[in-house]
Parts: C-alpha cells; sequence; structure tokens
C-alpha cells in the first residue's frame, strides 16, 4: 500500500486556511448581529464554534461567539413573543437559556428562562381561569423548573395542585414561596401563607370530623420534616394531640409551637392548650404559669377563667 506524507508546510497552511476562513465567518456572523439578523448570526456563530474548535488562532472569536449565540436566540424570543407567536417564542427562549448554560453565562441563562417561564404562565392561564387544574399544573409545572422565582406562577401552580388534591406537593410550592426574604415578594409571600392556612385548615377539618387526629399529626409531621420551624404546622400538630387527650406529647411539644408562632393570639393558644395539659394532670404549678402567658385571642378569657379557678 502507497504511504501518503502530509508535509510540516501543508499542516501548517490548512490550519491557517482553517483559521482564516473562522476568522471570515466570525466577522460575517457579527455583521449579521449588527444589523439585527439574528437567525443569520445564530447560524455563522454556530459555525465559528464548530470550526473553530481548539485552534489557538481563533480561540477569541470562538468565545465570542460563545457568549453571543445564547443571545441570537433571545432576541429572536422577543421578536416572537412581539408577534405573540408564542411557540416559537418559547423555542428560542429555550434554546438561548439552554446555550447559555452550556458556554457558562448563567446571567443570560436566567434571563432567557425567566421569559420560557412567563410564556408556560400565558399558555397556563387559560386552562386555571377555567378551573381545568390538571392541564394548568402540567403548563405550570414547565415553567416553574425554568424559574422558580416567578411567584406569581407558581402561586397559581400550588393553588392547581391543591384543587387537584395534592396538597402535599401544593405545600413544597406555598412552602418555597413562603420562604423568599428577597422585600420584592413579600405579597406573594404573604399569599402563600394565607393559602397554605387555608387549604390547611379545610383538611384539617375534614380529618377532624372523622376523627381522625393520627392522620392530622401525620400531616403535620411530614411537613415539619421538611420545615421545622413551620408555625402553622407546629399549631395543627399540637392541636390534635389536645384533641387526642395526649397530655403528655402536648407538654413535650408546647414550649417548640409556641416559640414557632409570629402572631400573639397564636401563640397564646399554644400556651392555654400547655396550661390545660397541665391541668389535666393536676400539676397544678405548671397550669398557672403556662395560663399565666394566655395574653391574646379567644383563650385569653378561658385562661383567666381557669386561672381563678385554681388559684382559689
Amino acid at each position: 500500500m502507497k504511504k501518503i506524507f502530509v508535509s510540516a508546510v501543508a499542516l501548517m497552511a490548512a490550519l491557517s486556511l482553517s483559521a482564516q476562513d473562522v476568522a471570515t465567518l466570525y466577522n460575517e456572523a457579527g455583521a449579521a448581529f449588527n444589523a439585527k439578523d439574528y437567525a443569520g448570526a445564530a447560524a455563522k456563530f454556530e459555525q465559528v464554534i464548530e470550526l473553530g474548535g481548539d485552534n489557538e488562532e481563533v480561540a477569541t472569536q470562538v468565545t465570542t461567539a460563545k457568549s453571543t449565540l445564547p443571545k441570537c436566540y433571545y432576541y429572536l424570543g422577543g421578536a416572537a413573543i412581539r408577534t405573540k407567536n408564542y411557540d416559537e417564542a418559547l423555542k428560542n427562549f429555550s434554546k438561548s437559556a439552554e446555550l447559555a448554560e452550556l458556554y457558562g453565562d448563567m446571567s443570560q441563562a436566567a434571563k432567557s428562562n425567566g421569559w420560557v417561564a412567563k410564556i408556560y404562565q400565558l399558555q397556563g392561564g387559560e386552562a386555571f381561569n377555567n378551573k381545568d387544574y390538571v392541564t394548568a399544573a402540567g403548563i405550570f409545572e414547565k415553567g416553574y423548573k425554568a424559574d422558580p422565582d416567578n411567584t406569581a406562577m407558581a402561586l397559581n401552580l400550588a393553588m392547581s395542585y391543591c384543587e387537584m388534591g395534592e396538597y402535599e406537593k401544593g405545600m413544597d410550592i406555598y412552602e418555597a414561596i413562603a420562604s423568599k426574604t428577597h422585600p420584592k415578594y413579600a405579597e406573594d409571600v404573604a399569599k402563600a401563607k394565607e393559602m397554605m392556612a387555608l387549604y390547611t385548615n379545610n383538611k384539617v377539618a375534614e380529618m377532624q370530623t372523622a376523627g381522625d387526629f393520627d392522620g392530622i399529626i401525620k400531616l403535620a409531621d411530614a411537613q415539619l420534616e421538611k420545615n421545622p420551624e413551620s408555625a402553622l404546622f407546629q399549631n395543627v400538630r399540637l392541636q390534635a394531640y389536645a384533641n387526642k387527650k395526649d397530655y403528655d406529647k402536648v407538654i413535650e411539644l408546647a414550649q417548640a409551637a409556641a416559640d414557632a408562632q409570629t402572631e400573639e393570639e397564636d401563640k397564646s393558644l399554644m400556651y392555654y392548650l400547655l396550661g390545660a395539659a397541665y391541668n389535666a394532670k393536676e400539676m397544678k404549678a405548671q397550669a398557672i404559669s403556662a395560663f399565666q402567658k394566655v395574653t391574646a385571642g379567644p383563650a385569653a378569657e378561658n385562661a383567666k377563667a381557669a386561672l381563678t379557678e385554681l388559684q382559689k
């Protein structure tokens, strides 16, 4: 077989030609980008990245191409949004986010994913407004995956889960919203806490009617494993043990439950339940101490009456 020898000079010539071709493509891509021909620019930047490879002569151009390519798709997504072509916009924003993550531009990835979430929020809105919560949840899930910080959509996703009977999944989303501390989320944080209490109270009421206090405790324990400081579920659990007349458990858990409360009325209720537990076990001094900490809400009058009896 005839052997083929390639000279070093020939190799260098090929390498030079390759680098020159890449540089030409790069310049064409830049011109297209500046002319706002983002589709054309994207195609050429992709060629620059593919052909440039590990060629050190065009390393700068390849790096810039990787930085600019996600922006091309981002602008294409924006153009599609303006014409209300949401499927095309979603495709381009998703591509932008994918490339930005691939090339390490997390700021651009976040911007692109933000738009992905907004489109899913819009697409799921019709089903949500028509109370088709199964369809809405399926769409919102995709948006939430793209941007968990879109709390307006997350609220709708959580509500969809709860309306579908997926209580635990709804609580997980509400908890994630409620844990946000930036002031810009304050309104949605308050709404998440409100809805958590609403759906939890409804569920607990059903279980109380059935006398299923162990079920309530199990529900609360599951949520407290995820967030031990949850005021809502500390409250729910303590009331369930009190309703079971498991006074030892009430005594064990009451202080932690009281400490978790943010409202004085709820804190007072925890101390009232503690006082009642001590009283049931005929631990007079401890009962008096606990009842004296009840200062607000409906429990205050009951605690006052209990103190009058205990201090005779």
